[in-house]
């Protein structure tokens, strides 16, 4: 019997990193038969150098960070690695120029999927790095895919829930309506026609059934394209 590749997960903050872990492991028995998952090695820094590096825009320090986490994974025998966090992925350019093992990049499993879908136009939250940077706008042009931002003030207010709430593993009431704001202005005012959650933790306060639209999970999306990756013939 063929034996799945090993798959390593770079970790950022817990709560997005367990969501895909879990995710990889519960969605397994259907690719893979009953009770049985790939390999998998998590490697996590302390959040709190990660949070530091961003704060200061030192994207060679978060790099430097997910190279030594990588690492450590290619060490422990993972075959391919993947970061279920889309901010980090600003660094991933100085991470691959370096990294011991391949990666699964998260906007590319996004957009590829989002393609396949046949969506046109979308709306992106993230923190306020991400949806600042060239990481998802990169992805989402190749494929022809025009996209919506918060507005500024929008940015502020979804980097505050997610460094003070869905990190921590909050998710409370107010948090859930402002995202659902923002998509429903995504909808109405943009009309786009589904929603990035690209922030793997966003999916803990914005569930398919509340969203204003369909939503396109990085992080279950990633955790389904490693398991795809994993079970693929060399």
């Amino acid at each position: 019997m063929l034996r799945a590749k090993h798959i390593g997960i770079v970790a950022c903050s817990a709560p997005g990193a367990a969501l895909c872990y879990s995710t990889i492991c519960a969605e397994a028995p259907q690719v893979m038969g009953r009770h049985r998952n790939p390999e998998i090695s998590l490697h996590m820094m302390d959040f709190y150098d990660h949070v530091r590096c961003m704060e200061q825009d030192d994207w060679d320090g978060v790099a430097h960070l997910v190279l030594r986490s990588v690492t450590k994974l290619a060490a422990a025998g993972a075959s391919f690695a993947i970061c279920p966090d889309n901010t980090v992925h600003i660094a991933m350019p100085k991470v691959e120029r370096s990294s011991p093992l391949p990666w699964l990049h998260i906007a590319d499993v996004v957009a590829d999927t989002a393609k396949n879908q046949g969506y046109r136009r979308l709306g992106l939250l993230g923190t306020r790095y991400l949806v600042e940077s060239s990481v998802y706008p990169e992805a989402l042009a190749s494929r022809d895919i025009d996209f919506r931002l918060p507005t500024p003030i929008d940015r502020g207010v979804a980097n505050r829930i997610i460094f003070e709430e869905l990190v921590l593993g909050r998710v409370t009431r107010e948090g859930q309506s402002q995202f659902l704001r923002m998509i429903e202005e995504f909808r109405s005012v943009h009309q786009c026609e589904a929603v990035i959650l690209g922030c793997t933790e966003i999916p803990l306060a914005v569930t398919p059934e509340a969203s204003p639209l369909p939503t396109l999970d990085s992080t279950r999306l990633l955790a389904r394209a490693a398991l795809k990756f994993a079970n693929q013939l060399s």
